[in-house]
C-alpha cells in the first residue's frame, strides 16, 4: 500500500513540473525559400537596432534583397552582401511581435520580431564598423517575475503535496 502512495506522490510531482515547464512550439507556416535570412536579436527595445543576415552561400538568392517590416524602414541587401542593419521605430508596441520580410528573386520568406516591454532611453550609437554592442540584454528578458513566482510557487506547493501524501498513514496499513 506504501508503494502506491509514493508513486503516486511521485506522479504528481512530475506531472507538476512538466506543467510548469515551457512548452514548445511548432509553427507550420511553410516558409521555406532557397536562401536562408535572420533576424538578431529577435527580441529588441522600441528604438535598438537590429542586423539583417541573408545567405548567400548556397546560390539561393543572386540579386539584391528587400527587407521589410511594419517597424523600419524598408532595407535594400546589395548582391554581394550578406547583411544590413535596421533601427526600430520608437513607437513599436512593447510586446509586440512584427513579421520581418526577407524577398529575393521572386522569393520571400518572414520571420518574428519580438519588441521588449521596456524601453531603451539612451539607443546605442549606429556604427557600422564595429562589432555587435552586447551587455544590453538580461537573461530574464521576456520574462515577468509573477510569471516565475507564480511557477516557483506552484513547484514548491507540488513538491509539499507530494512529500505530505507520501508520509501520511492511514488505518489501512495495520501500524
Amino acid at each position: 500500500m506504501r508503494a502506491i502512495r509514493v508513486a503516486s506522490a511521485a506522479l504528481l510531482g512530475v506531472s507538476a513540473l512538466t506543467f510548469s515547464a515551457p512548452a514548445a512550439v511548432a509553427k507550420g507556416d511553410n516558409n521555406i525559400t532557397p536562401f536562408g535570412f535572420s533576424v538578431q536579436p529577435s527580441t529588441i527595445a522600441a528604438g535598438g537596432q537590429v542586423s539583417l543576415f541573408l545567405e548567400r552561400d548556397n546560390g539561393g538568392c543572386k540579386g539584391s534583397a528587400t527587407v521589410t517590416a511594419a517597424v523600419f524602414d524598408t532595407i535594400t541587401i546589395p548582391p554581394g552582401k550578406s547583411q544590413a542593419t535596421a533601427v526600430v521605430d520608437w513607437d513599436a508596441k512593447p510586446g509586440a511581435v512584427y513579421q520581418v520580410t526577407f524577398a529575393c528573386d521572386g522569393v520571400s520568406g518572414s520571420t518574428g520580431l519580438t519588441i521588449a516591454t521596456g524601453r531603451t532611453t539612451n539607443p546605442a550609437p549606429v556604427n557600422p564598423n564595429r562589432g555587435v554592442h552586447a551587455g544590453e540584454g538580461g537573461s530574464f528578458a521576456g520574462f515577468d517575475l509573477k510569471e516565475i513566482g507564480l511557477g516557483a510557487a506552484l513547484i514548491v506547493g507540488s513538491i509539499g503535496a507530494a512529500y505530505h501524501l507520501s508520509r501520511r498513514r492511514t488505518g489501512e496499513d495495520g501500524a
